[in-house]
């Protein structure tokens, strides 16, 4: 009998599935003859392992004395996410390989740019003497534009460990750090790593935290991450020296909120710690800050995968699914409790100030929709972003964003076109500036006499205001004292008056300083890393603002204003900035086919000018020699088209200049 093309198919897939099933018979056969008749069978010894790791792995075993949650902080590249990545070995909450680099950093961003961005939590098993302790750990951040992911972390914690580099020692942001957990009230375990480097100086660095901190130097521990020495030192301190949660289980449901994520398919992941009472799946809980009520899906500990659990008590931190759809839900700082048993919220966190602003807008505004989506989402992450509407005659309907610092805003846009495919444009970052009105029809309009300016096209004119006000920051800095010359000149050149400088050993100086915003936001930071060798650090906190003669800055492209490159500055300085956002747009703007004017203008006075040549055929190529008179005739001919392209043509920024310009060049 023939057989068809259609059914041809089926039969070759019968008799392939026939073999198949033949072969796993035989090898089934072969395994039973060669094991015995005493080993169990696979599903029984499935399921005896299930029920062994469901024991080790549930939280409710663990009474409140034996757990402890903490931190670990440090300056940039001190070491923390190695130092993490080994506690995961030693608990046996990873596999111990050679591939275990950056395990809590998840994000692209972090491992592309080496650097923590997010908080990351994970819960630890560590048997010590006898008994099993639950260890909740908290990686976080060591920049100082993400201190806010630091300050919310240490909310959920009792104790932490303050790493410092054994070859760089006590760095600013090690400072800064330390103060914040000082003033949370939390028990501080001094951490030297890097003990294996060549020119590691861990007694140096001892004497650096006594000195600075007054944590005597008998109680640092020294280890080295990278190769597990002395690391197991580290958690049997943890256990004798940070105290237990708080925590009372009788009592009503209390979980504060201090990180939340968004998953497409569940919904808002909401990170908690709970202080009081207990929570399960099933459970109704409510939300102090929206009183909308949930229905828990899912609770969890992060391991650091998550791991789903059936109950969380008080004293453990986990994660919660609820069925929140909308970002705006599951806000940082937010007090749970069950429905029915209302309690009295927790004191939540202080809202981050953004030190930057700067406007964003999608490439197409057909996109708008899907790029606020985006934004929602993202800033459902990083709760220390501000959104505000903003629109602009060039470049449509947008956002004003406000941001901790530059590097926290390039994190933003480079998270937005990772992980959610949204390409934007970034105008370039101001700081906020407030202006004292002196108009009364202002005022009235206002409803204030003072106003907070976000946005350069918001600049009030001088005839209406009675002063301008800038925002200032104390800023520290620690440097080996071979490059302390060049450190003054350059805060010197920024406009900073010194008011400490203390030496913290026999080599290294601490040196703080009041610096106007404006002048350390944008590019600070490189230039002092490149005049120091990179040893110098540097840090900064919010003070205030001060009476400043601040002026605005337009810049023009062929007699056109540019909105989005329009900038604030201080008089002093408005020649020295205008001339290198002039010569920078030259580097970066390309070619056209007619000639681009960039000025750089206050008011209707232009104080700096660049020109970019055009792009230009040579009409003369072919005239080998002749009258003069043909040559020239030539040349009018293209100079009159040139002259058309250019009442018609559009200069295109790129994306990157917004940034680019500001930046500086005559500090290195």
């Amino acid at each position: 009998m023939l057989v068809g093309p259609g059914r041809l198919w089926p039969l070759c897939v019968c008799r392939l599935l026939r073999v198949q099933c033949r072969r796993l018979r035989w090898e089934q056969q072969q395994r039973h003859h060669h094991s015995g008749p005493k080993e169990p069978s696979s599903g029984r010894r499935r399921e005896e392992g299930a029920s062994g790791r469901e024991d080790i792995y549930d939280p409710t075993k663990f009474p409140v004395e034996n757990i402890r949650n903490f931190s670990i902080i440090a300056h940039v590249d001190h070491g923390k996410s190695t130092l993490a990545d080994r506690l995961l070995e030693i608990t046996g909450a990873i596999v111990k390989t050679d591939r275990n680099k950056q395990v809590l950093d998840k994000l692209q961003v972090e491992r592309e740019r080496g650097i923590t961005v997010k908080a990351q939590t994970a819960s630890l098993f560590y048997h010590h003497e006898g008994k099993t302790y639950l260890l909740n750990l908290i990686d976080t951040p060591g920049h100082v534009d993400f201190s806010y992911e630091v300050s919310r972390s240490l909310s959920a914690c009792q104790g932490v460990l303050l790493i410092v580099d054994a070859n760089e020692g006590i760095q600013a942001q090690t400072v800064a750090n330390f103060f914040l957990a000082f003033e949370s009230q939390l028990k501080i375990i001094p951490v030297i790593n890097k003990i294996d480097l060549k020119h590691a100086e861990p007694d140096r660095v001892a004497n650096q935290i006594e000195k600075v901190f007054d944590i005597p130097k008998e109680e640092c521990i020294l280890i080295s991450a990278k190769l597990g020495t002395n690391v197991d030192k580290v958690l049997e301190k943890v256990v004798k020296k940070i105290p237990p949660p708080c925590a009372n289980l009788s009592d009503p449901l209390r979980a504060l909120v201090f990180d939340s994520t968004y998953d497409h398919y569940r919904g808002v992941i909401a990170s908690i710690a709970l202080f009081d009472g207990c929570v399960q799946k099933g459970d109704r809980i409510m939300s102090s800050y929206t009183k909308k009520v949930y229905e828990v899906n899912e609770v969890g500990i992060l391991r650091p995968d998550q791991y789903p659990v059936e109950k969380l008590h008080a004293g453990q931190v986990g994660y919660l699914v609820a069925g929140m759809k909308e970002v705006k839900e599951a806000q940082v700082g937010d007090t749970f409790h069950l429905q029915k048993q209302p309690v009295e919220p927790l004191t939540g966190f202080k809202p981050a100030k953004p030190m930057v602003f700067a406007g964003m807008y999608p490439i197409d505004q057909s996109e708008y929709t899907n790029l606020r989506k985006a934004v929602e989402k993202l800033t459902l992450n990083d709760s220390s972003v501000t959104v505000h509407r903003d629109s602009s005659p060039a470049l449509g309907a947008g956002w004003r964003l406000g941001f901790l610092g530059l590097l926290h805003m390039e994190v933003f846009n480079q998270r937005l076109e990772q992980e959610y495919n949204a390409s934007v444009i970034l105008t370039a970052p101001t700081v906020p500036y407030k202006a004292v009105l002196s108009s009364s029809k202002l005022i009235k309009e206002y409803g204030k006499e003072e106003i907070t300016i976000l946005n350069p096209c918001h600049f009030p004119d001088r005839l209406q205001v009675r002063e301008y006000l800038e925002p200032v920051v104390t800023g520290t800095i620690l440097t080996p004292d071979d490059y302390i010359g060049k450190i003054i000149s350059l805060c010197q050149s920024r406009r900073a008056v010194q008011k400490n400088m203390v030496y913290i050993d026999d080599h290294r100086l601490m040196m703080q300083y009041l610096f106007p915003l404006n002048e350390i936001v944008v590019d600070f930071y490189d230039s002092l890393k490149s005049l120091s060798s990179g040893y110098a650090s540097f840090d900064y906190e919010e003070l205030g603002y001060q009476v400043a003669d601040l002026i605005k800055m337009d810049i023009y492209l062929n007699g056109k204003c540019v909105e989005e490159l329009a900038t604030i500055v201080h008089r002093e300085k408005a020649y020295s900035t205008g001339k290198a956002i002039a010569e920078r747009l030259k580097d970066t703007i390309p070619q056209q086919l007619f000639e681009i004017a960039i000025q750089a203008a206050i008011g209707n006075k232009v104080i700096a000018r660049e020109t970019i040549k055009a792009v230009r055929k040579n009409v003369l190529a072919k005239c080998y020699g002749g009258d003069i008179t043909r040559k020239m005739k030539l040349l009018k001919r293209q100079a009159e088209g040139k002259r058309r392209m250019r009442k018609i043509g559009n200069v295109e920024i790129p994306k990157d200049a917004f940034i680019n310009v500001l930046k500086r060049q005559n500090d290195k």
